[in-house]
């Protein structure tokens, strides 16, 4: 199979079968981010080639342990929605020739990605099981957005998910709680909550700032021109954001960067989920939070 560097996904993709189509992030700036630093972005026309070659792998692989049935394809990159929708088309194709049980493609995705697509393209991808699609979303605070260098508004993230809402195209949302940094936590949940409640994300999939010394981010705080939201600011923060969301949604902190598991449906289990950070919040230490933190070798 051919893979390049660490291989990321959500942890809801774990039964999907894995293809890489895209290496690097297209953006490459978000000040908070290191997960692709050593890897520029890539699409050759041979990877193509590449592509079809891991499919026969592993529909070969899978008849040798006896089970051909895969469901679900994740393309794997930064963001491979990116690419033009004459490529994700072929790619497809190629997926339902290997495996025409295949119900649904998934991949990551930027906001910036839907905007380059026709509602005709969106259509069209929709039509051929591009279904799932998990947006980086980070926050609906436009003070953070622009500062981090996300690239686009709050606003945009209303829009665009309007748009897979017409093509049928479901989505998710990863959220980053800790990105308004200090004294805004609250501030910024309020914010993404009132975005998030104008779309229609099947799940929501929160994880806590980390920061590297290898970031832009890092160097900004030694510059004195940001400062980080403290480990129960982070959760408060959570609460706001669980509080305020209006929409039925899935919604869960995903990932090794939460010390704290919290989950559930809503609005279904709401008060459940607060009851359970509210007692979190008076029982943890900010110590033994931030230890947690600072000793997390990697995301």
């Amino acid at each position: 199979m051919h893979y390049t560097g660490t291989i990321w996904r959500p942890p809801y993709e774990a039964g999907s079968l894995l293809i890489e189509v895209t290496a690097g992030c297209t953006h490459h700036r978000c000040k908070f981010c290191t997960l692709y630093d050593d890897l520029p972005f890539r699409f050759r026309m041979s990877a193509l080639e590449d592509i079809e070659s891991d499919l026969k792998e592993a529909q070969n692989g899978l008849h040798i342990i006896g089970n051909q049935t895969v469901r679900r394809v994740y393309l794997t990159g930064a963001n491979p929605f990116v690419l033009k929708a004459d490529r994700l088309k072929r790619i497809a194709e190629l997926v339902h020739k290997y495996f025409p049980e295949c119900e649904s493609i998934g991949c990551f995705a930027r906001v910036t990605d839907i905007t380059q697509k026709t509602e005709e393209e969106l259509g069209m991808l929709h039509s051929l099981g591009y279904d799932g699609i998990t947006i980086g979303a980070e926050t609906g605070d436009d003070m953070a957005l622009a500062f981090m260098d996300k690239g686009y508004r709050a606003q945009d993230i209303v829009t665009q998910a309007g748009r897979l809402d017409e093509a049928s195209i479901t989505y998710h949302y990863f959220y980053l709680t800790g990105i308004s940094g200090s004294g805004r936590g609250v501030t910024g949940a309020l914010e993404s909550a009132k975005i998030f409640n104008q779309t229609n994300p099947q799940i929501i999939g929160s994880s806590m700032l980390t920061i590297y010394p290898e970031s832009k981010l890092y160097q900004e705080i030694q510059c004195g021109n940001w400062r980080e939201e403290g480990e129960l600011e982070k959760l408060e923060e959570l609460k706001t954001l669980i509080a305020s969301l209006q929409i039925p949604v899935y919604f869960a902190t995903l990932g090794a960067s939460n010390a704290i598991w919290v989950e559930g449906r809503l609005p279904a289990d709401k008060e459940k989920m607060l009851a359970g950070l509210e007692k979190v919040c008076k029982q943890e230490d900010e110590a033994a939070l931030r230890h947690y933190r600072t000793h997390l070798r990697h995301l």
